[in-house]
């Protein structure tokens, strides 16, 4: 790394940020139940903060891009989701609840965005070195996932909200460590338009549209996989294990992302994500009783998230002007928290009626259907 790249601060940034991520992905839905909601309100509670990522990415884009205060809006919104979400201790109940993860996801939506910018633009000409960045919050969430999920063997659930706070403590304390940097404009590849237009350019939309889709098919696995591999026998503990599995191969395909991208195109990249995605939900649906195909679906987590994302990061880069960078960031982020919360809602539904299996299935029809998309509609770039 570049004596100039502060690649410490920006990591440990990333990693309590993606700490909380794994402190809420396997574990709010069993804290719901814990409190004793049904599938159908876990669902809805858990679909509120996925809903946040539509409004909240582009109010706080919009703002970044215009006063060029985007270290600021980190802090401020990684303080403000410490804040609200401390209101957890006041009361359990559903309105309640709803009116928590309502608060603090705004502020909490706000920050990732423009912490991504903010790192591209200390990179500089060092972009393809993202992912070596990015890798620290793979390994924040392997820390969170294993560390609670042996902590509930031992304690209960009622300890859960406190945990989170630490965490959350830990975003704030990061966020003013990083030092700010501006983007340096590059040579104006692209023509000067509106943000707008830039959307109607061949595949952008093509491209956003995907994103939605592909967060839609993750709906049953970040809403009830926990749930659903206690229901097949597994501890807490093991369960735990098998979410850091996911991330550790996530984490191995960071470090390789770079010469990846230099040998495929991002089209082949992405449409190989959604076709390994739409195999890996059928196996977690049907199978996850029979350990070898848990393991295997598990390491597929490695297109589903880690090729996918690093991929969505550089497409978005290379796609927009220096100037709208902010905004089309919120916009990848909200469109993904469209998919996502249509997916909590699904599957919040589905769940009980058509069972897992079949939630799954809807999933990996999804996970078609974006992969049609891709190959469709997304042109070949050009050399």
């Amino acid at each position: 790394m570049s004596a100039a790249l502060p690649y410490w601060r920006l990591s440990g940034f990333y990693f309590f940020y993606f700490a909380l991520l794994g402190g809420t992905a396997p574990f709010l839905a069993l804290y719901f139940d814990h409190l004793g909601f049904s599938p159908a309100r876990i669902g809805e509670l858990i679909a509120i903060p996925m809903l946040m990522r539509c409004l909240a990415p582009n109010l706080w884009g919009w703002l970044g891009d215009h006063t060029g205060q985007r270290l600021l809006i980190v802090r401020f919104g990684a303080l403000c989701t410490l804040v609200c979400f401390a209101g957890i201790f006041f009361s359990q109940s559903y309105a309640w609840l709803a009116l928590i993860m309502a608060t603090h996801a705004f502020f909490w939506h706000a920050v990732l965005p423009q912490f991504e910018v903010i790192t591209l633009a200390h990179l500089r000409e060092q972009a393809a070195r993202y992912s070596q960045i990015r890798l620290w919050g793979s390994i924040g969430f392997i820390v969170a996932v294993v560390g609670l999920g042996l902590l509930f063997e031992w304690l209960s659930l009622d300890a859960y909200p406190a945990a989170l706070l630490v965490i959350m403590a830990g975003i704030v304390v990061s966020s003013f460590w990083v030092p700010n940097a501006q983007s340096v404009l590059r040579p104006n590849t692209l023509e000067p338009e509106g943000f707008l237009r830039q959307l109607r350019r061949p595949g952008i939309l093509a491209f956003y549209i995907s994103v939605g889709l592909m967060q839609l098919s993750n709906g049953p696995y970040y809403t009830f996989l926990t749930l659903h591999l206690e229901g097949v026998g597994y501890s807490r503990g093991a369960i735990g294990l098998f979410w850091a599995l996911g991330v550790v191969a996530e984490i191995l395909l960071f470090l390789v992302m770079a010469r990846l991208l230099q040998r495929y195109s991002l089209r082949a990249v992405l449409l190989a994500s959604f076709l390994i995605t739409a195999v890996r939900w059928l196996l977690l649906g049907n199978l996850p009783q029979y350990l070898p195909v848990l393991l295997l679906a598990q390491c597929m987590h490695a297109a589903t998230f880690g090729a996918f994302h690093a991929a969505c990061i550089h497409f978005v880069q290379r796609s927009f002007a220096d100037h709208q960078q902010g905004q089309a960031q919120a916009l990848y982020v909200s469109l993904a928290g469209i998919g996502g919360a249509l997916g909590a809602l699904y599957a919040g539904y589905s769940w009980k009626s058509l069972g897992p299996a079949w939630t799954f299935a809807i999933a990996s029809l999804v996970a078609l259907l974006a992969a049609f998309i891709i190959a469709t509609r997304l042109p070949p770039e050009r050399p």
